[in-house]
């Protein structure tokens, strides 16, 4: 007995021991003594290592054995220290600047970087289809600070609101700090696939990091780096094919680093305002790898939303041929409206697979949050977490532990809602009123009066007041309860309207019902707002919109089939009835009279058609060719298809149904794709749609198949959208084909003009063609330019009859 407890004492100790991990942990300074923010410290010929924090301290957990700690910064001489771990340890490194060396002849007169860059680029396309597949452990951390901030803005008290946020007195600090950690797959070309396994954001205890390996993924071996919104246009790398039509360099020196030459090069964009980064890249001699950067770029190029962005980028072997990269950190700040931030992002890789064995199938899940990822404890993160916290992110994080606690009470949220939602009556006039209750997740929207009060020819003076109710079921699929009701008058004809709107989840699908009584326009696509239209006819007497009366009700059921399929099915019955003007009120002098509410015989308010009613159904599909998704723990959200969507709808009227007068069925289908890149000439936009009545036996001008015409200065701008083409004239009850082609060169000629470039005014091109029966072939072309989202376009177009005509049109939207 006394032997085999002995035996059990000795396996347990061995076990602990085994088990036990160490921590060695120190400072990194460089040779005057100040801190070297985000160090890396790596075990030699391995990818397991940390990452300093930015006051330069370190922490890396070992199991007990001997090691060698290889501690290097781009721009600093690698250091090396081998450690015997038995027992915890500090160990601070001092890291000097490197010192490259220049040679004394330089040959020809030419600088030597531009015959590095030459093979280093002509290495481009090796080095980027080297990995063709790999995974790796990413531990990503990501601090966003506000650095100034107004007193006020937009009315509201800033104080307040930092307090809620865990502010100083000044409006100052850490708005957002979060720590990740994922597995994360890649298979060439583009496919990756990431699964957080643990996820902390200081100030709440429900919500999921923000942070995705997959957005702080560059590589400078891509001709192109597209930052989306940061940068209008693609970013083009120093290693890019064209790369010396853009940057000029500068050999600033030679190192050796574990035994291999190592070449300094400046990067110096050669125009100014060109989308090219400036800094430091490193070059490995007879390899000509990249093996390291220190970039930047900043509002010289045009980027948005930031001043500066920093990136800093270092590379490990992971075996004889690959490396991969094992820090990565981006640096920004910036300032709008009175605001000031700044903040990075580093993401730090190990335990590298370069021989995974993935299927493709796998990859159709781009990310996976699983339950209970935000529940790790602070013993787990102090042993996972590869760069330390600085003492202002540990204060960041145990104040708002506390205020998360309190934020979460539905004491604290009833309380905060009861003071946002005071509001008073000029709020209600100008702006409208939106109601929230948090803790239930419900919401009413009060529309802003000015806004629901217009004018036109049939109605006169009206107004059609709108509300709502909303009650969240499902934040990550936006799946809701909704009702709206609305109610309306016309001063002039003296006809009440008004309906009621429900949206419901039905399981994956969503239900919608409404039934009431409105006075609508005649072109279902309502091409000219109520706004514009009331400005146009009161100043000018050009009463553009036709309305009708429709008393009606309605059902539809739509959802996700299955990946990249949606459909839906409607049905849909309803009394109509033309309506005649009733008023011919103006601002304007002009003696000229209103058209009357017939488009087709604008001279005379004769009727368009009859009072009739109508029984349809309606079938709608589309397949975007995509089945790339998100996982939560709540569901999937699809995501937007690199390919063009393709959809399919079948409307048919149903005579004799409910004493129904239409007698119908017409066919139509598309394909259309937005945004599609195209690298540095901006972005292009298509759609294309035919559509024909094969059975026409009985239907009125409103079962017609319009088009989303403009007549007006203003017009709702969108990739249907015609420019010159008349709201009705041309409607069609036979069939059609139409094509719309829109480009965005993204400031590619505006950049080269100072005034221009400031603005940040986009060049913008369309072509839209029509053909039909009624108007044979008609062509637009408009040119023009883009600021955020206002479009100021000239167009011109003509139809087969040779009938030219010409406008300056101001659009709006997206």
């Amino acid at each position: 007995m006394r032997l085999a407890l002995t035996w059990l004492l000795f396996l347990s100790f061995n076990i602990s021991a085994f088990a036990q991990q160490f921590t060695v942990s120190g400072k990194v300074i460089d040779d005057v003594g100040k801190p070297v923010p985000f160090a890396s410290v790596y075990i030699q010929n391995t990818t397991q290592g940390a990452s300093a924090n930015s006051d330069g301290e370190y922490a890396i957990n070992l199991k007990p054995g001997k090691y060698v700690l290889q501690y290097k910064a781009v721009g600093y001489k690698q250091e090396s220290r081998t450690v015997d771990v038995s027992q915890s340890k500090t160990i601070n490194v001092t890291l000097n600047i490197e010192f490259y060396q220049l040679q004394t002849v330089v040959i020809g007169g030419k600088d030597p970087a531009f015959a590095i860059m030459r093979k280093a680029i002509k290495k481009r396309k090796t080095y980027l289809n080297e990995v063709q597949a790999y995974t790796a452990d990413v531990y990503i951390k990501g601090l966003q600070k506000l650095l100034d901030a107004p007193r006020k803005f937009l009315g509201r008290d800033m104080n307040s609101i930092g307090k809620q946020l865990g502010l100083d007195s000044n409006r100052r600090g850490i708005i957002y700090l979060s720590e990740s950690q994922s597995k994360y797959s890649f298979m060439a070309p583009d496919k990756v696939h990431e699964e957080m396994i643990s996820s902390k954001v200081s100030g709440s205890n429900r919500a999921f990091s923000f942070n995705r390996a997959t957005d702080l993924k560059v590589n400078f071996y891509e001709n192109y780096q597209d930052w989306g919104q940061i940068s209008l246009r693609p970013l083009i790398s120093p290693l890019s094919e064209n790369a010396f039509f853009y940057y000029n360099y500068k050999w600033l020196g030679e190192s050796v680093e574990n035994g291999k030459t190592v070449n300094k090069i400046q990067v110096i964009p050669r125009r100014a305002h060109d989308p090219c980064f400036e800094g430091y890249i490193y070059i490995q001699e007879d390899s000509w790898r990249l093996v390291g950067l220190n970039l930047y770029i900043t509002k010289k190029a045009n980027i948005s939303i930031v001043d500066t962005v920093r990136i800093n980028q270092q590379f490990v072997p992971v075996n004889d041929k690959a490396w991969m990269t094992s820090t990565i950190r981006f640096d920004f700040n910036g300032g709008f409206l009175g605001f000031k931030f700044g903040g990075y992002f580093i993401s730090v890789y190990k335990n590298y697979n370069l021989e995974p064995t993935l299927n493709k199938k796998d990859f159709n899940e781009v990310l996976r949050i699983s339950k209970g990822v935000n529940k790790k404890d602070s013993t787990y993160w102090e042993q996972e977490r590869p760069v330390p916290l600085t003492a202002e992110e540990k204060t960041d994080y145990k104040k708002k532990e506390v205020l998360a606690a309190k934020r979460e009470s539905k004491q604290y949220i009833d309380s905060v809602d009861k003071v946002n939602n005071k509001f008073k009556p000029i709020t209600l006039v100008l702006g409208g009123v939106d109601l929230r209750y948090r803790y239930k997740k419900e919401y009413y929207h009060l529309d802003p009066v000015l806004s629901d009060i217009f004018f036109n020819t049939v109605q006169g003076f009206a107004f059609y007041y709108k509300t709502a109710f909303t009650k969240m079921i499902d934040t990550v699929n936006n799946r809701f309860f909704r009702l709206a009701a609305n109610a309306g008058y016309g001063f002039s004809n003296h006809i009440f309207s008004g309906d009621i709107n429900i949206i419901a989840p039905v399981k994956q699908f969503q239900f919608g019902f409404n039934a009431g009584s409105e006075v609508l326009d005649m072109n279902n696509l309502q091409p000219i707002t109520t706004l514009a239209n009331t400005v146009h006819s009161l100043f000018s007497k050009q009463n553009y919109q036709k309305l009708y009366q429709k008393q009606f009700v309605s059902m539809s059921l739509s959802g996700r089939i299955s990946g990249g399929l949606k459909a839906s099915a409607g049905v849909e019955y309803a009394n109509r009835n033309w309506l005649p003007n009733t008023s011919s009120y103006s601002f304007s002098d002009n003696p000229k009279a209103y058209s009357s509410n017939n488009p087709l015989v604008p001279s005379a308010d004769v009727p368009l058609f009859q009072q009739n009613q109508a029984f349809k159904i309606g079938l709608h599909g589309s397949y975007d060719f995509s089945n790339r998704y998100e996982t939560y723990p709540n569901g999937r959200r699809y995501l937007p298809s690199e390919y063009p969507t393709i959809s399919f709808t079948y409307t048919k009227g149903i005579k004799n149904v409910l004493g129904s007068d239409v007698d119908y069925d017409k066919i139509s289908a598309d394909i259309s794709k937005t945004d599609i890149s195209m690298g540095l000439y901006g972005r292009t936009s298509f759609y294309v749609g035919a559509g024909k009545f094969i059975n026409s036996n009985s239907l009125y001008f409103t079962d017609y198949n319009h088009f989303k015409g403009n007549e007006g200065l203003f017009y709702s701008s969108g990739i249907t959208s015609f420019l010159l083409l008349d709201y009705y004239t041309y409607s069609t009850r036979t069939e059609y084909i139409e094509a719309h082609f829109e480009h965005n060169f993204s400031g590619f000629i505006a950049n080269k003009i100072p005034l221009l470039r400031k603005l940040k005014l986009q060049e913008i091109f369309h072509l839209n063609y029509l053909s039909s029966p009624e108007l044979k072939n008609y062509y637009e072309m408009g040119v023009g330019v883009k600021y955020l989202n206002l479009k100021l376009l000239y167009g011109q177009s003509y139809n087969s009859g040779n009938n030219v005509r010409s406008a300056i049109r101001l659009g709006i939207g997206f």
